[in-house]
């Protein structure tokens, strides 16, 4: 009987996201207009025994006429919006919780960091259909203030629906003990077992520091720092590059405007790559760099974060240049409005304008414009 009412008295879950989404380029492709509807609908079972499941299918699909690139079966003489039409099992694990830890057996969403500091290890949430991990994960909280999470991958579903191969492990370490910010210590060991993807295997290790620190009743300074250094793991053929993060800023009244500087090293052949992270939220939103360049990428780039008229509302201005040789790589505006209604309601826009540097780089400008609403319970 407990087993049974473990099974039947779940909750259900359900979201649906519209989107529409435009794309101008200052090229040869046509402009591009996607309407798209992301759908899910999910089921978490009661516990027994410390286990329990979850099980979330995820549909999307194409409402208008399909004038864009999906990057599967879309038109390519469009730019690309990388939405294609995809049913699929997004998550289905099994989970036991005991002994101060929680074991995840199954396909599920692997983040270390709240959204969107998905930088290394990511969802992706922002496309239509999110990434997720055949994996086994678990999560430790047994020492004080202090958390070990570790997981092995043996496949990635990526936002394009397909199935990446991989024999990777992931290692993150978390303490909160310290007064004046928190530690986070990674590892990640990436391999890739198709053979024409194996020389893209890594290895990353890296620390970062994080914290703030009120310096008046209404002021609060914000800051971090992150190194990582990453190089080739297993098949892989990259030389060592690394990786530097610093921000300050400060929070004020509910307001959030912070400077950070992001360097990912090239040379000109090989460059620092974050394959798993969800790359949109860094690099600006037009998803110029989703990938490092070659030569590297140097962001200097200021954010502004707060509420007006009860809407969230963010404001980022960036400035890029390569790493190797020290080229213009353009600069980019992106804005954001977007505000929750009774909690499970959301609505927002967002734009974001690239303008392309050194031509030798092969960018160009960019322009995306988005309208979205969303329904979750």
């Amino acid at each position: 009987d407990a087993f049974f009412e473990a099974l039947t008295d779940g909750k259900v879950s359900f979201s649906a996201r519209a989107r529409y989404e435009s794309v101008e380029q200052d090229n040869a492709k046509k402009d591009a207009d996607a309407y798209t509807l992301r759908t899910t609908l999910g089921y978490k079972t009661g516990a027994f025994h410390g286990f329990s499941g979850f099980i979330e299918a995820e549909n999307v699909t194409d409402l208008g006429n399909g004038n864009f690139d999906n990057k599967v079966d879309g038109d390519t003489d469009y730019s690309v919006i990388a939405d294609p039409d995809d049913t699929e099992m997004n998550q289905a694990y099994l989970q036991y919780n005991g002994f101060d830890t929680e074991f995840k057996l199954g396909r599920q969403e692997l983040t270390y960091r709240n959204a969107p500091f998905h930088r290394f290890i990511g969802n992706v949430l922002w496309r239509q259909n999110h990434q997720s991990f055949d994996a086994l994960s678990l999560s430790n909280t047994s020492f004080a203030d202090t958390e070990l999470n570790y997981a092995y991958i043996d496949k990635v579903k990526s936002i394009l629906g397909t199935t990446v191969d991989m024999d990777s492990h992931l290692v993150n370490a978390k303490y909160n003990g310290l007064p004046f910010g928190n530690l986070e210590g990674y590892g990640y060991f990436l391999e890739y077992e198709d053979a024409a993807a194996a020389a893209k295997s890594s290895k990353t290790l890296g620390l970062r520091f994080s914290g703030a620190q009120a310096v008046s009743e209404d002021v609060k300074v914000i800051y971090t720092a992150e190194y990582a250094k990453q190089d080739d793991y297993k098949d892989g053929t990259m030389e060592d590059q690394n990786y530097y993060l610093g921000e300050v800023g400060a929070k004020y009244k509910g307001w959030l405007a912070k400077f950070s500087y992001e360097m990912q090293e090239g040379d000109g052949t090989d460059s620092f790559k974050t394959p798993l992270g969800t790359n949109h939220a860094y690099q600006g939103w037009a998803d110029i760099f989703l990938a490092t360049p070659k030569e590297g990428l140097e962001d200097m780039y200021f954010t502004v974060v707060g509420n007006v008229l009860g809407a969230k509302v963010v404001a980022v201005y960036h400035d890029f240049e390569t790493d190797y040789l020290g080229l213009d790589a353009g600069e980019e505006f992106d804005i954001l409005a977007q505000k929750t209604f009774k909690e499970h309601y959301t609505l927002g826009v967002k734009y974001s304008d690239y303008d392309a540097g050194d031509a030798s780089l092969g960018k160009v400008d960019t322009e995306k414009f988005w309208v979205y609403g969303q329904v979750k319970f």
